[in-house]
């Protein structure tokens, strides 16, 4: 997906709350506080405060300080920028082909920002993925101890005995003698199967 593609996605998304669509109308007239929108919409803050992190992101709202209180405002000329890229209907089509990567957003979801696992799903086709990219943590062709596979697994999750166990179910990786070894991908057993 390209750069115009994934910011027109995140876009769509943020503009498809009733509540942010408000906050943006609000802040087009003219910059208010947090609380000040909390008020007008009858939210509370911390939400308020979640759809401005939101447009932040976006830069479709700025903010600035005054003291304790937070000032917000809409950035006109993103909003223009990003009407111009709507109506580029090279952008829309793109939009279409587009294809979803399941796995890309299952990690999302269950990693952190330091690339750390966050909780172990419960669902075996997502934990499945966390799977698939916890073995690409070990190189190929390389013999591990196991206390070596532990601190590689306790880099990314503290359970380093329930991962480790999943992987050998899965025969991501195959141990003799408390020696361990990643195998090849085509040895792997689907979600369903392990």
């Amino acid at each position: 997906m390209s750069e115009d593609s994934s910011t027109l996605l995140a876009f769509f998304k943020a503009m498809a709350n009733e509540s942010r669509l408000k906050i943006v109308g609000l802040l087009a007239a003219r910059e208010r506080s947090v609380q000040e929108l909390a008020q007008l919409l009858a939210l509370r803050e911390p939400t308020v405060s979640h759809h401005l992190a939101m447009l932040k992101a976006l830069g479709l709202v700025t903010a600035r300080h005054a003291g304790t209180t937070h000032w917000h405002k809409l950035n006109p000329e993103v909003l223009r920028t990003m009407n111009r890229t709507l109506l580029d209907t090279k952008n829309v089509v793109a939009l279409a082909a587009a294809k979803s990567d399941p796995d890309k957003k299952t990690l999302s979801a269950f990693l952190d920002d330091a690339g750390c696992l966050k909780s172990i799903p419960a669902s075996r086709k997502k934990r499945l993925v966390i799977l698939k990219w916890l073995v690409g943590q070990f190189e190929e062709n390389r013999r591990y101890k196991e206390s070596e596979v532990n601190k590689t697994i306790q880099r990314r999750h503290w359970d380093s005995a329930t991962l480790r166990r999943e992987l050998i179910g899965h025969n991501m990786m195959r141990r003799k003698s408390s020696v361990y070894w990643r195998t090849p991908q085509a040895e792997w057993k689907p979600y369903d199967a392990a």
